[in-house]
This record gives C-alpha cells, sequence and structure tokens, in this order.
C-alpha cells in the first residue's frame, strides 16, 4: 500500500484535538486524534501539538512594489510577508512603475513570484484599468486577463470621468472580469490622509470628508445596478458608505465591499495623541475615520454588508514616512500584522468566529474565484499552524515586509504563524 503524503498530528481545530490527513495536494481526512496511528504509512509527519489549525488566508489587495519601487518592497519579500501572515493567495494592485497595463508587466510580476515561491503563496495580479492609470484611455483587459490578471482596478487614482468608468465596467465585464475601485470623489478628497472633522481641525490640517467616499460609493452602485455587472468597492472606511451597500445589497444589485484591519482597530484620534501627533505611520487613504465609523465597520463585517478584509497593504521607505504629513505617502504595511491583530477582534468578542472565516478565507476566494480550503475531504491542502499564545512587538526585528511603516509599531501583538503548507507543501 502507498504511503500518503502528510500527517499533521494533534493540532487544535473547532475546539478539538485532530489529526490531519494529506494526499496528493487535497486534505483526505480530519480525525480525532489518536494514539494508534500507525506514522510509518505518511512521507511526512508534522508535529502541531498546542497550535490551531486555520486554513491560509486570502489577501486581495496588496501592493507590491515591484517593478519600480524595490526599495519599499519586492515580490519576494512581500509573498515572504505573506506566507509569514497567514497568506496563501495574494492579489497585488497594477501602480507599479511601470505601471501594470500591459502583459508583459503581468507576466515579468509571475515570473518573480516563480522563481522566489514556486509553492507560493500564489501571486494573482490586477491589471490597471486605464493605461498608465492615468483614467484618459481604457488598458487591454483582454490581454490582461490572458496573462494572468484575475481582476482590474485604478486603485490610488479614482477614475474621475463617470463615463468612461460605466465604459470600462461594461468592457471588463465582457471578458469575465471584475473592477475593484478606489472609492473616493476625487475632487473633494484632496486632503492629507486625515478626517474632515473635529481632529483635522485640532490639528490644523486639510481633511478628507467621508461624503466624497459616500459619493463615489453611490456612484459604483448606480452603474452596477443599470448595467446588472459586479462592482468590488475597496477599503471602505465611512458609516455613509456602508449604508448605501447594505440598501444595495437588499436591493439584490452585484457589490461586493472590504474594508481593512486599521479601519476596525484605529480612528482618527491616533493621530491627534500626544505620541502620535502628526504621524505619518497613520496616514491612508482614505484616512483613519472616527469611532462611529469603526463601529460600523465592525457591525457591517459581522452582519455580511462588507463582505471580506483586505490589508491594503503599502509598505514604504522610513525616510518616506517619517517626515512632514501632507509630503509624506499614504499607507500602511500590513500583510505581517493583519492575522494577529484581527484575531484578538474574536478572542475579545468584538469579531464573530463566523465572520473572521468570511473575511479571510471564503469571502476574497468566492469574489475572486480562487482556491479555498473548508477542509472537507478534496479541498485544497491550504493551510498553517498558528501558536494564538505567543506575543510579539511589531517592530523592524519582528515583520518580514522590506515596509516597516505602521501605526501598530511598538504594540504586543499575540499569534504567530509557525508553518505554513499550501496544496500540501510546507512553504515556511
Amino acid at each position: 500500500m502507498s504511503r500518503m503524503d502528510l500527517l499533521v498530528r494533534r493540532a487544535m481545530f473547532e475546539g478539538r484535538e485532530v489529526d490531519v490527513i494529506v494526499n496528493e495536494g487535497r486534505i483526505v481526512e480530519i480525525r480525532d486524534c489518536s494514539a494508534e496511528i500507525d506514522l510509518e504509512e505518511f512521507e511526512q509527519v508534522e508535529d502541531a501539538y498546542g497550535l490551531q489549525l486555520m486554513a491560509s488566508m486570502t489577501d486581495v489587495h496588496v501592493h507590491l512594489r515591484e517593478p519600480g519601487f524595490e526599495y519599499k518592497e519586492d515580490i519576494r519579500s512581500g509573498l515572504g510577508a505573506a506566507a509569514w501572515g497567514g497568506f496563501g493567495n495574494v492579489l497585488c494592485m497594477a501602480n507599479t512603475s511601470p505601471v501594470n497595463d500591459s502583459a508583459s508587466v503581468t507576466e515579468a510580476m509571475q515570473e518573480k513570484a516563480n522563481i522566489y515561491w514556486p509553492e507560493g503563496p500564489r501571486l494573482f495580479p490586477i491589471g490597471a484599468l486605464t493605461k498608465g492609470l492615468k483614467g484618459d484611455e481604457l488598458a487591454p483587459v483582454a490581454e490582461l486577463r490572458d496573462a494572468g490578471c484575475v481582476a482590474v482596478s485604478n486603485d490610488g487614482v479614482p477614475v474621475k470621468n463617470t463615463d468612461l468608468f460605466r465604459k470600462a465596467m461594461d468592457y471588463a465585464a465582457n471578458f469575465g472580469m471584475t473592477v475593484i475601485d478606489h472609492c473616493e470623489d476625487p475632487y473633494m478628497a484632496v486632503g492629507v490622509g486625515v478626517n474632515e472633522g473635529e481632529v483635522s481641525d485640532r490639528l490644523g490640517l486639510a481633511g478628507q470628508p467621508d461624503v466624497a467616499e459616500a459619493l463615489q460609493v453611490s456612484r459604483d452602485v448606480l452603474l452596477a445596478e443599470y448595467l446588472d455587472i459586479p462592482i468590488h468597492l475597496a477599503h471602505v472606511s465611512c458609516e455613509k458608505a456602508v449604508e448605501i451597500i447594505r440598501q444595495a445589497k437588499a436591493r439584490g444589485v452585484k457589490v461586493t465591499a472590504e474594508t481593512c484591519p486599521h479601519y476596525l482597530l484605529l480612528t482618527d484620534e491616533w493621530l491627534a495623541e500626544p505620541e502620535n501627533e502628526y504621524s505619518a505611520m497613520g496616514k491612508v487613504n482614505p484616512p483613519l475615520r472616527t469611532e462611529r465609523d469603526r463601529q460600523a465597520m465592525i457591525a457591517a463585517l459581522n452582519d455580511g454588508t462588507i463582505d471580506f478584509l483586505a490589508t491594503d497593504h503599502a509598505p514604504h521607505g522610513m525616510h518616506e514616512k517619517e517626515v512632514e504629513m501632507d509630503v509624506a505617502p499614504c499607507g500602511i504595511s500590513g500583510l505581517d500584522t493583519a492575522l494577529a491583530a484581527t484575531w484578538a477582534l474574536v478572542q475579545d468578542g468584538t469579531l464573530s468566529r463566523e465572520a473572521f472565516d468570511r473575511a479571510w478565507v471564503t469571502g476574497p476566494a468566492q469574489t475572486f474565484g480562487l482556491p479555498v480550503n473548508r477542509f472537507q475531504p478534496g479541498d485544497t491542502a491550504d493551510f498553517f499552524l498558528f501558536d494564538p499564545e505567543e506575543e510579539w512587538v511589531v517592530g523592524p526585528g519582528t515583520m518580514h515586509s522590506k515596509g516597516k511603516n505602521t501605526p501598530l509599531a511598538g504594540t504586543t501583538l499575540k499569534g504567530r504563524v509557525k508553518t505554513h503548507f499550501l496544496a500540501g507543501k510546507k512553504i515556511v
């Protein structure tokens, strides 16, 4: 009798100790741990005593910076951070240099991923919606799809021309591609990465109003309803936008939406705390909002109005962030911290376990047609072993991304990935 490929021994799963049997890259069986199992029947045995068995996560919103900005991040370091962060599938945005608006750039990204991480994390590029992200001319969507892109987006540079955006949605849908939109009215959202309100007034900074986001969400929802095609809304951050999405879903509009861990964890008050005042580490686009918005994000994630989470991982050099707010770039490095930070919300009862699994595992995979592991026989064996008790301090020595720009720096988090398997192969 031929031996099975892998036995994961004594892992904790749904409150009980289990053995996981894997063969040919797929889950064969999960069964209660037995002392009588014959270890000789397996090519590889992984001891998981005391560790949680968790399905690999998918991050649909990552900036890997390569080509063009490798000093911030490159595909090798970004996928490394993803692997240690619990992510098996990574979708990377097109705002590279050159912009990913052609098959040659898409293929170069995939080639780098295959060289450095041949067993995964799997890289799925997102193509540009318009050439050069300039908002003037549609990118060659069919070419991008054929090269391996799974969606298209002008993320970071919202398309001003509504008629062009309508044509882009229609055009992309013809090739089975979903448009991911960065929802901000480009005329109203010109600020310095802080929410318009009491905090921006107190700090004397130009703010970005939540209505600028809500206006663009309204536009996109109405177009999706009118055209009867899907739209995916990126990094939703405010209550006004959530209410529009909730009403749209009730009407049957094909809209999906993500929010990010930082909108669940922080508010604009972080920028006003004495130790953080004017710190660009909390400068992100859309900006950190109010406590009312934060509570709305949590409620929307729990009730499914927000479909899932994404990190919006945006690494920068420290020399770029340790400058005045108005000149620093927007973005937070998130791949290293997302799992532990959001797992803490499950542990304290803020987020349901069901919502957590939907947010990181089933929701993004279903929306973009990616592999998903529900631990059923035949599922792709994508999982990691997680030590929920290990404490670690966020900082340069504990992060795998080149980007150390995070408002969580110095924070003690609880929970670390100890090892990660994709299609039954150990990647870290």
